[in-house]
């Protein structure tokens, strides 16, 4: 079987490089094509569990869990539309990928029973950078973050109803689909009929950000950008799902914008993992992917 090994004593390096590890996890997984294939973690046995769950979290994508919703063949239509849509030679693209997987898995793990419609949505998301920031990003030069954020959204929502009419979808699931995603960066009101799984598609989006891209995030745009990024995706996670930080393995400069930004809302501190005791490997466990 094709596999990968990684030590725990590097990933708890502050030093340790997430997105050359996601590159080579990306590509075990494409050359696997389909078939199986196996990270194998080694490290302490002290250190291994809470280590495996930080490590199968940033790699929760190659997982493909699905639910009762998700099983049907339009859902897999609307999968391979797209995984189509997206050129995964440009980084940017690559990563907008991964954050789409990775939002829709986050999803099921919160709520295992989400609907077809939330799953989608959470796929098709962020789907306007693939014409406005596929080369390169913009979000940091807004003149009004929100108001950029609020575009982004309306827009995407409109492309989303087009790309999944193309793939099959229904008119009214369409619709649905599509004010799921036009809302997505907006606390929902508490009236809005779709409000909890506006708020189940704001976690999913906001955990993401700091299990899988915040990383890369603090390399293209600097810390100062980072620590605003950081507050805003912050405010948008319920308390509930805030407290899944606590089992996140960031980065420490993460880590403190993150402290910082409860601080300043007044949050309740508890400070997410950011790195371990780095022992000495003594013992080898398996984990298929």
């Amino acid at each position: 079987m094709p596999s990968l090994l990684l030590r725990i004593a590097d990933w708890d390096s502050p030093e340790f490089h997430f997105y050359n590890f996601d590159a080579q996890m990306n590509a075990l997984a494409e050359g696997a094509e389909g078939r199986p294939f196996a990270l194998t973690i080694e490290g302490a046995d002290r250190r291994l569990p809470a280590a495996a769950h930080e490590v199968l979290t940033r790699c929760q994508r190659f997982l493909g869990r699905k639910n009762q919703a998700s099983t049907y063949p339009v859902f897999d239509r609307v999968l391979e539309r797209h995984r189509a849509l997206h050129d995964l030679s440009k980084p940017l693209v690559r990563a907008d990928f991964d954050h789409a997987l990775d939002t829709w898995q986050w999803m099921l793990r919160l709520a295992p029973g989400a609907g077809l419609a939330l799953q989608i949505a959470a796929l098709f998301h962020d789907i306007e950078r693939l014409v406005t920031e596929a080369d390169v990003r913009v979000e940091h030069r807004a003149a009004d973050y929100q108001t950029f954020k609020d575009d982004h959204a309306r827009r995407g929502a409109e492309m989303t109803e087009d790309l999944l009419a193309a793939a099959g979808v229904g008119a009214e699931m369409r619709w649905r689909i599509g004010r799921l995603v036009a809302r997505h960066e907006q606390p929902p009101a508490p009236d809005d009929p779709d409000a909890s799984d506006l708020a189940l598609l704001n976690d999913a989006d906001a955990l993401s950000f700091f299990s899988l891209n915040s990383p890369g995030y603090l390399d293209y745009y600097g810390p100062d950008q980072t620590r605003r990024k950081v507050a805003y995706t912050l405010a948008r996670l319920r308390p509930e799902a805030r407290e899944r930080l606590r089992r996140l393995r960031l980065r420490p400069e993460i880590a403190a914008a993150v402290a910082a930004a409860k601080t300043a809302a007044k949050i309740p501190a508890e400070s997410p993992r950011t790195n371990g005791p780095g022992a000495k490997a003594n013992r080898r466990e398996g984990l298929e992917a």
